[in-house]
């Protein structure tokens, strides 16, 4: 047999059995292979990242924590007695007392919901004005777009926690829940520019594709094309934006109430803490550490989970 023959022979034994050699094998010539989508692609890069698995856990306990704060701790932090001041732990308190007698470790749990409250209703209002101006700008351009972009460089230039001191302060002596939905509103509203700016980048390259292209020859409005095939495109980015950003708002609601403008007691708060373990920081660190560190890691847990998100999602990081 000449050596053509010998070929021809193996490539047929090969097509018979299949691609990888193996009788009976699954791959075989021709057949179709199943496309992943971008979401299969980035949830498989996902669930082999150890840091989305680590902060995943952690932004999951702190939710539980703000949710059923009872679930981790049977302490009421309201309970204070002048003659626990600074003691070490005992009777469940496992971090011991503050200057006031208050179970520091119940008060870092309780004050979780606040703070969660505050990043979480931040980002959400600030995903709306980000979407509803990234979305207007990106799709129909022009002079709207040159407006809007404006308007967003603008607001990046104003410094957010000077804005939010010099804005607050009007609001400093009102009742608790102004205050908290002011602290929401401030922060959404000058923390918006750069999920705005993602938005925007979106939509400019969304709108470009030939299924919109498509959808606009089959008489398709702008409202439908923006809602039914720019929008979904949009979302991805955006949330990881978001979720990166309510780590910071987080730490900006934290920041306010450590300078007395953002919460005030008897909302608990972890800004409101740890200004008052700095005060009398020399009698006991533990009331300023423990609520640094709840604050430290939960910024930390949204901000590893938003970057290990927009990993997944980056084709150019593939």
């Amino acid at each position: 047999m000449s050596d053509f023959e010998t070929v021809a022979a193996t490539e047929n034994q090969a097509a018979r059995r299949g691609v990888s050699g193996e009788p009976g094998a699954p791959n075989q010539v021709g057949a179709p292979q199943k496309a992943r989508s971008l979401a299969g692609d980035a949830w498989r890069d996902l669930r082999r990242n150890p840091i989305f698995w680590i902060s995943l856990t952690l932004v999951v306990v702190v939710a539980a924590m703000a949710a059923v704060p009872s679930l981790f701790t049977a302490n009421d932090p309201r309970d204070c007695l002048l003659s626990r001041q600074h003691d070490g732990a005992s009777g469940g308190a496992i971090f011991g007392y503050d200057f006031q007698g208050c179970d520091t470790y119940a008060r870092a749990v309780y004050g979780a919901r606040a703070s969660l409250l505050v990043g979480a209703l931040s980002a959400l209002l600030t995903g709306i004005i980000a979407l509803v101006v990234g979305m207007v700008a990106g799709y129909f351009g022009r002079w709207v777009d040159a407006v809007l972009s404006r308007v967003i460089d603008i607001v990046l230039g104003i410094p957010l926690l000077l804005a939010a001191i010099v804005l607050l302060k009007r609001v400093s002596t009102s009742s608790d829940n102004v205050r908290l939905f002011a602290v929401i509103f401030v922060l959404a509203v000058l923390g918006w520019t750069t999920a705005a700016r993602v938005v925007r980048s979106s939509v400019i390259t969304a709108k470009e594709q030939d299924y919109v292209a498509a959808a606009r020859m089959l008489g398709a409005g702008n409202g439908r094309i923006m809602w039914r095939h720019i929008l979904p495109n949009a979302l991805a980015p955006a949330i990881v934006v978001l979720t990166i950003a309510l780590g910071s708002f987080i730490a900006a609601e934290a920041t306010l109430s450590f300078l007395g403008i953002g919460l005030k007691a008897p909302t608990i708060s972890w800004g409101i803490d740890i200004d008052a373990g700095r005060v009398h920081m020399r009698e006991s660190a533990t009331p300023l550490v423990v609520p640094s560190a709840f604050l430290a890691l939960t910024v930390l847990a949204f901000i590893m989970l938003g970057d290990a998100i927009r990993d997944a999602f980056d084709p150019k990081l593939r």
